[in-house]
Formats: structure tokens, sequence, C-alpha cells
């Protein structure tokens, strides 16, 4: 298949019954994936880009282009689907799915793709934006001689306290529908606690500072408040299901590159682990993932460098499909960290 001038490509990888680290086994795995580019003969051109909350490989790939913030005519771009995003095996549709999956648990799998069917010794970088980051993160601590480059956009290494309250208030909120049936599933769609689950994420996907400019209505041309909720929000929280939202949740709660058998949850010793150049790009006005988060994190990092996205877009600042003073931030900064 070609995406305007690149080979796009993608399958399945079948993992059999995969283990995970904090106990239970996804049975019958599978990892959706797809990739944009092409392999070159050395095998040394690969970005892996795993993807954000709730989102698939077709909704990651606006910002691959040969003028995007990753060039498929240069970089062999694999977008691995995160577990429960509705693609890869999830909690809405795998029997006895585990209580927890974590990112590394996503990580090993994603790493098996690129080296049992790729056939790569190490990528060029880990590419992610918030969950995403977060799983650029693990690539880089897991495996910190694969992996050239870093690149995490408004993301940690580990879920901070603060940014822990907001998921309990998602958790909690779909646990008090009356289809929830406890383990994180449901007898039914809870299509009001969804409601309310998308207007709790609408007051913390963006900041104060775009509500209080409206930019609702200015920039993304929403009648009223009430509209934009709906159609930004709502129906687009009416389309996952509720048991694969609960799951990656619990996923990003509980994200910490230390929390493994390699660091023993001394995420200084993990940071300064790290290999890879990492570049940070922390929005100015995310309120899940602080700067002061990836301040704390630099010290401890052998090659890092920050780059806050000076932005009033909130966290919607990492990921700024038609948002252009921030993408044009975006690309201009991770092409030169690419080229280093």
């Amino acid at each position: 298949m070609e995406d305007g001038d690149w080979p796009v490509t993608g399958g399945v990888l079948r993992l059999g019954d995969l283990p995970v680290e904090n106990g239970g086994v996804i049975r019958a795995a599978r990892l959706e994936w797809q990739a944009h580019g092409t392999l070159n003969d050395a095998r040394d051109n690969v970005i892996v880009y795993p993807c954000s909350y709730t989102a698939g490989h077709e909704d990651e790939a606006w910002l691959i282009g040969p003028d995007g913030v990753l060039d498929p005519g240069r970089w062999f771009i694999v977008i691995p689907d995160m577990f429960s995003n509705g693609l890869s095996s999830g909690a809405a549709d795998t029997p006895d799915y585990p209580a927890v999956v974590t990112m590394a648990d996503n990580v090993r799998a994603q790493y098996r793709l690129l080296t049992e069917h790729f056939g790569v010794s190490g990528v060029a970088a880990a590419y992610g934006f918030s969950m995403g980051a977060g799983q650029a993160y693990h690539w880089a601590a897991l495996y910190p001689g694969f992996v050239e480059r870093a690149i995490v956009v408004c993301g940690s290494a580990r879920t901070s306290t603060h940014n822990e309250v907001f998921l309990s208030g998602l958790l909690r909120t779909l646990e008090a529908a009356p289809q929830y049936q406890g383990d994180g599933q449901f007898s039914a769609e809870p299509v009001a606690a969804l409601r309310a689950f998308a207007h709790i994420y609408a007051g913390w996907g963006l900041s104060q500072d775009f509500y209080r400019e409206r930019l609702f209505e200015t920039a993304l041309g929403a009648p009223d408040l009430t509209s934009f909720l709906r159609t930004d929000w709502e129906d687009s929280f009416a389309a996952c299901r509720a048991a694969n939202l609960y799951a990656q949740a619990l996923t990003w709660q509980h994200a910490d590159i230390s929390a493994n058998e390699l660091y023993d949850g001394d995420l200084p010793r993990a940071l300064a682990a790290i290999t890879a150049r990492v570049l940070l790009m922390p929005s100015a006005t995310d309120l899940y993932f602080r700067i002061a988060d990836n301040e704390a994190e630099l010290g401890y990092l052998r090659h890092g460098e920050l780059a806050t996205i000076p932005s009033i877009w909130g966290h919607r600042a990492g990921s700024p499909a038609g948002i252009q003073a921030e993408l044009e931030f975006l690309t201009r900064n991770v092409r030169s960290w690419l080229d280093r």
C-alpha cells in the first residue's frame, strides 16, 4: 500500500500466551502494527513509535511525511499498537485478561516485533507522545544498548502522584457505572459513565489558558463549549470500549521505568543507565506531565536535553495536528535531534 510517496505496510505478530510481569497471561496475544517507509539494507534506520492512550496506528500516522515530524523517506517508522487500544489484544475481547498490563509488557512485546519479525539489532530512535512517550522512555531503559535516541514528548519516566490522582478519578467514574462487574469488566457499555469520563478528560487534556482564550471556538471552530465537549470528547470516548479504557488507564497509572528486576524501583539508577540521547519535550501548560518532572529526570540522564513547547494548548501541544506554531516547534526540534 502506498501513502503519498512512501510504502505503508502492516500486520499482526502472534505472540502466543504471553505472561505479564505483574501476574497473569494474555491468552493468544496479538500485536498489531503498521510501518511507514523502507527498511534499509543495514537495518539501522528504524524508529519505533508507540501509541498514546486510546490511539491506534492510523491515529498516530498524521505526523509522518516528507515534510512532517518523521520523514518516511529517511526512516522506517514502526507503529506498534498498545495492548487494549482496540487493535492489539485487549481487556474488552480477551478472556481472563490480566489485572495490569504495564508499559514494560508492551515494550517487551514490541521488542519481539522488531527483532523477530524485522530482524533489527537496534533502533535509531524511540519516539512517543503521552503514553507513547512513556513507552519510548521504557525502550531506552529496558534496552539501553538497543536504542540510540529517545524522544519523549509530553511524557515522563514514572507517572507522578498528581497524575495518578487524575487517573484514579477516571477509574472510579467507570467503576461507579451500574454495568461495572469488577476486575475492569462491564456487562454492557456504560454510556453515561463514558460521557462523564469524557468531560473529566476534557478538563485535563487542555489548559486553563486554552479555555480562557476560547480556542475551542476561535481555533477549532466549535460554535460553543457544549458542542465542543460533545464532538471532541464525548463522541471520541463513546467509540471506545470501557474495559479497554480501564485497562489502559491502569497501564498509565503503573508506568515506571524502574519498576522491574533491572532497577528494583530505583528511578535515578534507571535514568542513569540510559545510554540513548534523550530529548524531553514537555508542554509549558501540560496538566499531566509537568516540566518539573522532566527537569528532575534530566539531572540523572547521561545525554539529555529539555526543549519545552511554548503553548497554551496543554497536553495537546505534544500532538499538534493543525496547530501551526506548535507543529513547527515539534518538527524543528525532532528533526534536529535525529540529525545528531
